[in-house]
């Protein structure tokens, strides 16, 4: 099944090849883009173009991009930290460091991995071979619970739910800087850089609606504790609300600096809450802060709120 992206040129992104415009605005490199037009994947107001055609002011342009073939992802005996189990689905609490499925870079030792090992073929398989059962993502470097379907109702019911903003998912990270209001929301669209294809950044153009609530948990001096809830999902959504607004998350080296105590960003998936695909009973599910996370804060406790 192939994932359609759709984009309307503003006056800002006319006179672009085509190419360049739609690679700069997906995770493609410009020759990906290219082949992708030259097998009628690209169609601007309903009609195939040629590679070098130029971008007009309320265009509508459609791509579709395919599956990614199978890299003959194979089961791997690798620990899981397994909260909820049944027939339907899985809560997993992943470590950082984990990756969540095979890509670039990294073909072998990730959840799909393991989760392949530990649940043979019940797995969903509407996102393909790459990605079964997975229904929603966190990053590498972010720690955390996730939810696993094991067949495609499950799957089709709980991404409704995220869909529909039902679906509660509950963060809790360091950030930097102090914070003048101790609660608010962070109501800002989200879509790709412009010039660096794997960040994302606040942006009106070509993007989508991105809200986070956020609350301080404690206040230190130059950092703070803080508890992030998600209304929406978006790649990287918390990293890049909070460096818009001021205060990227500590570690982050990606959306702020890196810090020497821990490997990427402190961010961690603390809670999560659905309703059951086939009892239709809420259910929530929550996760221990990890060693990680508690020696940051146990260092900003014991060093007068400093790191």
């Amino acid at each position: 099944m192939s994932e359609i992206l759709e984009f309307k040129i503003t006056p800002q992104s006319t006179a672009l090849r085509i190419d360049k415009y739609i690679s700069e605005n997906i995770n493609l490199t410009r020759s990906a883009v290219q082949g992708l037009i030259e097998n009628n994947c690209v169609l601007v107001n309903g009609k195939t173009v040629s590679k070098n055609y130029k971008t007009r002011e309320g265009d509508e342009i459609e791509v579709s991009v395919p599956e990614p073939q199978s890299m003959d992802t194979l089961p791997e005996n690798i620990p899981l930290d397994i909260v909820y189990e049944d027939s339907d689905l899985l809560v997993v609490n992943k470590p950082k460091g984990m990756v969540v499925h095979p890509a670039h870079g990294n073909y072998t030792g990730t959840l799909v991995n393991a989760l392949l090992f530990h649940c043979g073929d019940s797995l969903s398989g509407i996102n393909g071979v790459i990605r079964p059962g997975i229904v929603h993502r966190i990053d590498k470097n972010t720690s955390g619970l996730l939810i696993v379907a094991k067949n495609d109702k499950s799957h089709v019911h709980l991404a409704e739910q995220i869909k529909a903003h039902s679906f509660t998912r509950e963060y809790e990270a360091v950030a930097t800087g102090y914070f003048k209001e101790k609660s608010g929301t962070v109501n800002a669209p989200i879509g790709r850089h412009k010039t660096d294809r794997k960040k994302m950044c606040v942006t009106y153009e070509n993007s989508k609606n991105a809200v986070t609530h956020y609350e301080v948990i404690k206040q230190y001096s130059g950092y703070a504790h803080v508890k992030l809830v998600l209304e929406t999902g978006r790649t990287h959504q918390i990293r890049v609300h909070l460096s818009y607004t001021g205060h990227p998350v500590l570690g982050d080296d990606v959306y702020g600096k890196p810090y020497r105590g821990i490997e990427g960003q402190c961010l961690h998936a603390r809670k999560i809450g659905f309703i059951h695909p086939s009892t239709n009973q809420y259910m929530e599910f929550s996760s221990e802060l990890p060693d990680y996370f508690r020696s940051v804060l146990n260092k900003l406790e014991k060093n007068a709120g400093g790191l």
